[in-house]
């Protein structure tokens, strides 16, 4: 299950990028946030960047806001960052209850060693993140997907995976997880290429037109 973790937040003013580099260049640097949801006011805050950066590192989805006196239940609904993909410049919480079943991307875990990789096959992870159906407070970190007994040509499809209770995927069932493919065969050294016969025959057409004008100027 995601941790749960909760933040201390401070009324901002709204506003633009302006205002938004004010607040990261304070001492310590504060993060601009936004929280909405359930048809209440959309609240402008801010936080402090070194917890936030230590929440995301942790993996924390839901996120208790101390907002003045009171608590919102919240989910990170979006992390904005600059083009380097380094520095957050924005965050956007939703609001959320106990016993409200949400939808959100879980990423997928691959564990253990396939038989198949071993023996030469290649690896293919099509998906590595799953759209899944939960309550928020049960929102697991990762789904975890047992590739132990997977040989040459074998496939895990979303169907095959193993869920937390009270989770439910959102994806096409048939769609391929991970599967291990054949390796590719190399080509044999020495071996005619398809289509290098046809290549020459240009050239014997044009050497033969050539011939022929020669022959005409005889004449």
């Amino acid at each position: 299950m995601a941790e749960s973790v909760t933040l201390t937040t401070e009324p901002r003013e709204a506003g633009g990028s302006r205002v938004a580099r004010r607040l990261r260049r304070q001492d310590p640097p504060r993060i601009p946030a936004v929280v909405y949801g359930h048809k209440e006011a959309v609240l402008n805050l801010s936080l402090l960047e070194e917890e936030l950066v230590k929440a995301l590192r942790h993996g924390a989805r839901v996120i208790e806001l101390k907002v003045g006196g009171k608590d919102e239940q919240t989910l990170i609904q979006e992390v904005q960052y600059d083009h380097l993909g380094l520095e957050i410049l924005h965050v956007d919480f939703r609001r959320v209850s106990k016993d409200e079943k949400v939808v959100v991307t879980v990423r997928l875990e691959l564990k253990g060693l396939a038989p198949g990789v071993t023996a030469g096959g290649v690896l293919d992870q099509p998906i590595h993140a799953l759209h899944v159906e939960c309550l928020a407070l049960s929102l697991p970190d990762s789904i975890r997907v047992n590739i132990n007994e997977l040989q040459i040509g074998s496939v895990i499809h979303v169907k095959d995976l193993t869920l937390p209770p009270g989770v439910k995927a959102m994806d096409d069932a048939d769609a391929v997880v991970v599967q291990v493919k054949a390796p590719e065969a190399e080509p044999t050294p020495g071996a005619e290429v398809p289509g290098a016969a046809g290549a020459v025959e240009p050239e014997v057409i044009t050497r033969r037109a050539a011939e022929d004008k020669e022959g005409e100027g005889e004449k």
